[in-house]
């Protein structure tokens, strides 16, 4: 971070979000002992992020196709002065997570817990486990006393520095809801540092479509997105079309075939690793949408046609959203919509033009793995016991610009960071070398090793396997504390489907 003592002094840190990627870098700030306040702020009633279970989804908002985020998830209007009780808000916050019933996780347990606890057990556990996992790691490390639960960020503002050479500081204002008295409070806190992992899968994602928006609004809650699938059973003897062939199109459209009326039909842009030549039985493969019609109908671009469609089901993704984000205070927004990617980041990290202010969690890659590593060296960067110091800022904006331009060409998303090149790799060491060592009395955390356990489970043990291929077995006791049981013929494969 360069400078004096006074311009990286942190001492007070904001954690945004109680998932995994809040309950690392809460453990691995407070592993430093040099931070006097580290607070998480938690929209739901616990902790758990993604990983909390909805059963009930709620109504599902009304989809408004090629819509953005600001649109869809505008910020709340805050109250003149503060701090303040009003009645509860009523706008529509996307709360609810995306977990159905039979969701479980894409990589091995193995691979995606943290390095210091396993998860209960695996290999791909149901998503009760994950979310147990997170609740209790944050008792686990004793940091469960850091989190304001009921609590949503609803602004967050730069403070520019009142002396020349001091680091900016953050105003936060927060709402918490009241459920004894159904109220909202309201109010402000100041910190020296933001932490952002408030992750990326709450607005969902439908793309235009030629007559997509007038159909809906001639047969409205024909159209939904699957954040909002459960359970197959809502479906019972109705003809479904799935939109998408990621690992949520891929498992709402299998299981869609215990319950719809058959054949379910499902668009597909291009094939995945996990597709054979021909689609299983159950299921018929629909080219991209060219046009829906008010007669019912929908165009695919092949010509064909399909008629009384009773469900569309859009498998498309989310959106990252930040409504808490104050463009004025801070002089920019803090993410680019149309280049899909944050703005003057690094290393998906660390920001060039705010040094303390930080994001854990962007990246899809290895997930819980992943954040480990960012909180690791973020914490120790901010206590000043970092073994390397960031760039400097003008290579740090060579990076971003050189990869923003690989990225376009190699039609890949910004914050993809790949398996298959050895990026994943060089990404983790990145942090490992910032990170350095913990002092002598143990401060601080170490990033972990990668050990060949782990590398052979990604590359080994798929939730997906490829058509044709083997599945590899693990021998639970036979070897001590259930080691994987290795067997030849290494395949590797990219982790695009997380």
């Amino acid at each position: 971070m360069g400078g004096g003592d006074r311009e990286t002094r942190i001492r007070s840190v904001a954690i945004i979000g109680a998932g995994a990627a809040g309950a690392m870098t809460a453990a691995a700030f407070k592993a430093e002992n040099y931070f006097e306040r580290i607070k998480v702020f938690e929209r739901r009633s616990t902790a758990g992020g993604t990983w909390i279970y909805d059963p009930d989804p709620g109504t599902p908002p009304h989809v408004q196709p090629g819509s953005l985020p600001g649109d869809i998830d505008p910020p709340l209007e805050i109250p003149a002065s503060l701090p303040r009780i009003t009645p509860p808000s009523q706008q529509e916050r996307y709360v609810r997570t995306p977990v159905y019933s039979s969701l479980t996780t894409n990589v091995p347990d193995i691979v995606m817990s943290f390095s210091d606890l396993r998860f209960a057990y695996g290999p791909f556990a149901p998503h009760h486990v994950p979310r147990q996992y997170i609740e209790n790691y944050f008792s686990h490390h004793k940091t469960d006393s850091f989190l304001e639960l009921n609590t949503t960020l609803e602004d967050l503002s730069r403070i520019p520095p009142q002396i020349h050479g001091e680091s900016d500081r953050w105003k936060l204002t927060l709402r918490k809801y009241d459920a004894v008295r159904h109220v909202d409070v309201w109010w402000e806190e100041e910190f020296d540092a933001v932490v952002l992992g408030n992750g990326h899968y709450s607005i969902p994602y439908v793309p235009h479509v030629p007559g997509l928006a007038e159909y809906i609004a001639k047969f409205p809650r024909r159209v939904v997105h699957s954040k909002v699938y459960r359970s197959p059973l809502v479906c019972s003897n109705k003809k479904v079309l799935t939109i998408g062939n990621s690992a949520s199109g891929h498992d709402v459209t299998q299981e869609l075939i215990s319950a719809a009326h058959l054949p379910v039909y499902q668009s597909r842009r291009s094939a995945s690793r996990w597709d054979g030549d021909e689609p299983p039985p159950g299921i018929v493969w629909k080219p991209v949408i060219k046009e829906y019609r008010l007669d019912g109908s929908i165009v695919f671009e092949d010509g064909t046609i399909l008629d009384d469609i009773d469900t569309v089901i859009y498998c498309t993704g989310y959106l990252p959203s930040f409504p808490f984000w104050n463009t004025k205070a801070n002089g920019r927004p803090l993410w680019d919509y149309a280049a899909g990617k944050l703005i003057n980041v690094y290393w998906h990290t660390f920001f060039q033009d705010f040094p303390t202010l930080a994001i854990v969690g962007m990246p899809r890659v290895l997930t819980f793995r992943g954040f480990e590593y960012q909180a690791i060296a973020l914490a120790r960067l901010w206590s000043k016991r970092n073994a390397a110091p960031l760039p400097p800022i003008k290579e740090q904006k060579k990076w971003e610009s050189e990869r923003a331009e690989v990225r376009r060409r190699e039609r890949q998303k910004f914050h993809d960071v790949l398996w298959d090149t050895g990026e994943t790799f060089e990404w983790f060491e990145g942090f490992f070398k910032i990170a350095g060592l913990g002092t002598l009395k143990g401060k601080g955390r170490v990033p972990p090793a990668f050990g060949e356990d782990l590398i052979w489970a990604i590359e080994h043990y798929k939730k997906y396997p490829e058509p044709g291929k083997r599945q590899p077995r693990i021998v639970e006791g036979e070897e001590p504390d259930g080691e994987w049981v290795v067997l030849p013929q290494r395949v590797k494969d990219s982790l695009a489907f997380i």
